[in-house]
C-alpha cells in the first residue's frame, strides 16, 4: 500500500470538496432555472393567447372566416404562411395557434398546429397542458372567451425549450468541466506553496551536524509550524543529553574497572611467578580481593544502567515489601558474614502492600544496606526498620558509622562521588541508584543524623499507589 503524499491528499481533498458542494448546488441552480424558463415559457404563452384574442375581438370572427379584414391593411390569414426568423433561426415550426369557434370548427391555425384535434368539450377558461402530435410533444395554453364565442389554443413544442436547456448546459456546465484540470494545477500550486514551511523544516533537519546543540529556527513559521519547531528543538536537546551522559558514563565506567582489572593483573602475574609459597597466596588473596571489587562495580554499574534505560518502567505491580526486604537481606548475607558487623531488623511488619516495580525497590534497599556495611566499622551496627500508614511505607537504614557532614549530603547523590576519608571501596553510585529507584516511584529521600549520636539515617518514604517523580 503506497502512501500518498500530503500534497496530494490535500489537493484531493480540496478538489473533492469543491465537488462535493459544487454538483449538488450546480444540479439544484440547474433544475430552477428550467423551472423559471418553463414558467417564462407558460407566461409567454398565455399573453400570445391573451394578444390574439384581443385581436380577434377587434377584428371579427366573419372576418377571422373571410381570412381579411376592412380595419386591417394586411390579410390575418397571412400569418401562417410567414416564418418568424430571429438571428438566423426559424421558430415558425416551433411555436404555433389555433382559433376554434364554439362549434369546435378551425378558424384560423399555424401550418405547424393545423394537424392537431380541436379540444374535446369544454373546459377550464384557461388552461395548460400536454398534447402529442405526432413525433413532437407540445406544451399548449388554451383560451377560452366565451364573450367572443373563441377558443384560443397557442403552443410550443417541447424540444425548442430543450434547445435552451442545452445551450444553457453547453454555456454553464462545459466550461467548468473544462477548467477542471486547471483548477487541479492551480491548487497543487497553492498547497505546494503553504506547505513550503514543511519543506524549510525537512531542509533545515537534513542540514543539522551530529551532535550539534544548535536550535532549529525558521524565519516566519506559520503559527501551526512553530510548535512543531519547539517539541523538535526540546527532543533534539533532550537527545543530545541523553547521548552527553552515555558518553560520560562510558568514559567513567572505563575509568573506574581499570584500577581494579590492572590489580588483578599485577597479583595474577606475581602469583604465576612465585609459583608457591606464602607470597603466591598474598597476591592469589589480592587478586581475588580485586575481583570481587570489580565484581561489585560491575552489578552496581548494570544496575544503574537498568534503570537509566527505563527496565524497571514497565508495569507497575502488586507486590510485598515484605518480601522485598528478604530477598535482599539473603542477598547480602556473604556481605553481612564478612564484615563483622551487626544487621538488625528493629521493625517490620507481617504484609506491606505496595505497587512498583520489585526489582527498583530491591536495587534501592540493597544499596543502602551495602553503603550503610561497608561504611560501618569492625563491631559496628547497621538497624532495618520497616513501617507503614495508610498511604506510605517507610523504610530507614540507620548506621553508627562516620556519618556524612550536613552540608555534604546533597552532594552524595551525584554519580562517582566519593566522601575524603570515608571508608570501603565502593564506586560511588549506591545513593544514585537509590535516588533513581526512589524516582520511579515518587518517593522521597531524606538524609538525617543517627540518633546513635554519630553516624547517618536514611530515611524513604514510597507512597503506595504514587507515580513517577
Amino acid at each position: 500500500m503506497t502512501s500518498r503524499s500530503i500534497l496530494s491528499r490535500l489537493r484531493w481533498l480540496i478538489i473533492g470538496l469543491m465537488l462535493l458542494i459544487l454538483v449538488p448546488l450546480g444540479i439544484f441552480s440547474f433544475r430552477k432555472t428550467l423551472n423559471e424558463i418553463d414558467e417564462l415559457s407558460d407566461g409567454r404563452l398565455a399573453q400570445a393567447a391573451r394578444t390574439l384574442d384581443v385581436l380577434v375581438q377587434h377584428v371579427g370572427i366573419a372576418a377571422l372566416a373571410r381570412g381579411s379584414d376592412e380595419h386591417l391593411s394586411v390579410p390575418i390569414n397571412a400569418v401562417r404562411n410567414n416564418a418568424l426568423t430571429v438571428q438566423g433561426h426559424t421558430y415558425e415550426s416551433e411555436v404555433g395557434y389555433q382559433v376554434f369557434d364554439a362549434h369546435g370548427s378551425t378558424i384560423l391555425a399555424t401550418e405547424n398546429m393545423a394537424a392537431l384535434p380541436p379540444p374535446a368539450g369544454a373546459g377550464d377558461a384557461e388552461t395548460f397542458h400536454d398534447v402529442q402530435a405526432g413525433r413532437h410533444l407540445w406544451r399548449v395554453y388554451m383560451l377560452t372567451d366565451t364573450d367572443a364565442g373563441v377558443t384560443i389554443r397557442v403552443g410550443e413544442r417541447y424540444d425548442s425549450r430543450h434547445d435552451i436547456t442545452h445551450a444553457l448546459w453547453i454555456e454553464h456546465g462545459l466550461p467548468p468541466l473544462l477548467l477542471l484540470p486547471l483548477l487541479a494545477l492551480l491548487i497543487g500550486w497553492a498547497v505546494r506553496r503553504g506547505l513550503r514551511p514543511l519543506e524549510t523544516l525537512t531542509n533545515a533537519l537534513s542540514a543539522r551536524e551530529p551532535g550539534s546543540r544548535e536550535l532549529i529556527v525558521l524565519d516566519d513559521a506559520p503559527r501551526e509550524i512553530a510548535p512543531v519547531v519547539n517539541a523538535l528543538n526540546t527532543q533534539i536537546a533532550s537527545i543530545e543529553n541523553a547521548l552527553e551522559r552515555e558518553r560520560r558514563f562510558s568514559a567513567d565506567v572505563a575509568h573506574e574497572l581499570r584500577t581494579p582489572l590492572a590489580s588483578t593483573m599485577i597479583n595474577l602475574e606475581n602469583a604465576m611467578a612465585l609459583a608457591k609459597g606464602a607470597e603466591a597466596d598474598l597476591a592469589i588473596r589480592s587478586a581475588h580481593e580485586c575481583l570481587e571489587s570489580l565484581a561489585r562495580r560491575t552489578e552496581q554499574l548494570l544496575a544503574l544502567a537498568r534503570l537509566e534505560s527505563g527496565a524497571a518502567a514497565g508495569p507497575r505491580v502488586a507486590l510485598d515489601m515484605v518480601d522485598v526486604v528478604r530477598d535482599t537481606l539473603d542477598d547480602i548475607t556473604p556481605l553481612i558474614a564478612t564484615g563483622h558487623v551487626e544487621l538488625s531488623v528493629t521493625s517490620l511488619p507481617d504484609h506491606v502492600p505496595l505497587v512498583g516495580y520489585g526489582a527498583a525497590l530491591g536495587a534501592m534497599l540493597r544499596n543502602l544496606l551495602e553503603n550503610a556495611l561497608r561504611h560501618v566499622p569492625a563491631g559496628g551496627h547497621v538497624g532495618l526498620s520497616v513501617t507503614q500508614d495508610a498511604d506510605t511505607v517507610t523504610l530507614e537504614v540507620v548506621d553508627d558509622g562516620p556519618g556524612i557532614a550536613p552540608e555534604r549530603r546533597e552532594h552524595v547523590f551525584t554519580r562517582f562521588h566519593r566522601e575524603p576519608g570515608s571508608g570501603g571501596d565502593g564506586l560511588g553510585l549506591g545513593l544514585s541508584i537509590v535516588q533513581r529507584a526512589a524516582w520511579f516511584h515518587g518517593a522521597t529521600i531524606e538524609l538525617l543524623d543517627s540518633p546513635h549520636g554519630q553516624g547517618l539515617r536514611v530515611r524513604v518514604r514510597i507512597p503506595k499507589s504514587a507515580h513517577a517523580g
